[in-house]
C-alpha cells in the first residue's frame, strides 16, 4: 500500500487541490458544499477525458459487431489454433480493428481512478461542512444506504449501453457488477461514492452522444451509397 501511495501521491495532492479549487467556486457562488465540490471536479475530469472514452467505446462497439464472425471462424479452425489467429488478425485488417484499442484508454485512465480513490476515501474536508443533502458527512459510509442504491444503479445503466446481450458471460456481468458495487460502496466514504455515481451519469450522457453520432455517420453513408446506386 505504502509503494501504491508514493506512485500515486502527486495525482492525489493535485486532485484534492481540485476538490478544494471547486470548493472555493461553491463558496463564491453562495452555495459552499463539497459534495458540488466533487460533482463538479468528476464532470471536468470526465470531459478532459472524453476523447478517450470515445476511442474506447468505438472500439468496444466494433469488437461486438465482429462477434458473429469471430465465432464462425473459431468453429471453423478450432482445431488449428496457429490458423485462427491468422484469420483472426486478417478480419481485424479488413475491419479496420485493433482489439487493445479498447483496453488502452482504460489504461491510460486507471492512475487518475486510483488517484481519486486515494483523494476521497478518507478526506476529512477540513475548513468546511462535510455534510451533503441527507448526508452528516461526505467522509463516512451513507447511513440510509441510498448512495449504494444509486451506484449499483448507474454502474447498471452504463453497463447496459455497451453489453452485448448475446453473449451469456457479458449479460452475466452486466447484473452482477453493478450488485458487487453497490455492496462495495456500502462501506466506502460518501465523497467517493458521489464521485463513481457522477462519473457514470455522465458516461451514460458521452455514450448516449457517441452512439448517435455514429448512427447519424452510418445513416449518411447509407444514403449517400443508395443515390450512387441510382
Amino acid at each position: 500500500m505504502d509503494f501504491l501511495w508514493s506512485i500515486f501521491e502527486p495525482l492525489v495532492h493535485l486532485l484534492q487541490r481540485t476538490v478544494e479549487f471547486m470548493y472555493q467556486l461553491t463558496v463564491s457562488a453562495g452555495i459552499p458544499s463539497y459534495g458540488m465540490a466533487i460533482i463538479l471536479m468528476t464532470v471536468v475530469i470526465k470531459m478532459i477525458l472524453y476523447p478517450l472514452t470515445v476511442k474506447q467505446v468505438k472500439s468496444m462497439k466494433a469488437m461486438q459487431e465482429l462477434q458473429p464472425k469471430m465465432k464462425r471462424l473459431q468453429e471453423q479452425y478450432k482445431t488449428n489454433p496457429q490458423l485462427l489467429q491468422q484469420e483472426m488478425q486478417k478480419l481485424y485488417r479488413e475491419a479496420g480493428v485493433n482489439p487493445l484499442a479498447g483496453c488502452l484508454p482504460m489504461l491510460v485512465q486507471m492512475p487518475i481512478l486510483m488517484a481519486i480513490f486515494y483523494a476521497l476515501k478518507d478526506a476529512t474536508y477540513e475548513g468546511g461542512n462535510p455534510s451533503f443533502l441527507w448526508l452528516p458527512s461526505l467522509s463516512e459510509a451513507d447511513p440510509y444506504y441510498i448512495l449504494p442504491v444509486f451506484s449499483a444503479l448507474s454502474t447498471y445503466l452504463t453497463s447496459r449501453q455497451t453489453t452485448d446481450e448475446s453473449n451469456q458471460q457479458m449479460k452475466m456481468m452486466m447484473y452482477v457488477m453493478p450488485v458487487f458495487i453497490g455492496w462495495m460502496s456500502m462501506n466506502f466514504a460518501a465523497g467517493l461514492v458521489i464521485y463513481w455515481i457522477t462519473m457514470n451519469l455522465v458516461q451514460v450522457v458521452q455514450q448516449w452522444f457517441i452512439f448517435r453520432e455514429e448512427k447519424e455517420d452510418h445513416g449518411g453513408s447509407k444514403t449517400k451509397k443508395e443515390k450512387k446506386g441510382k
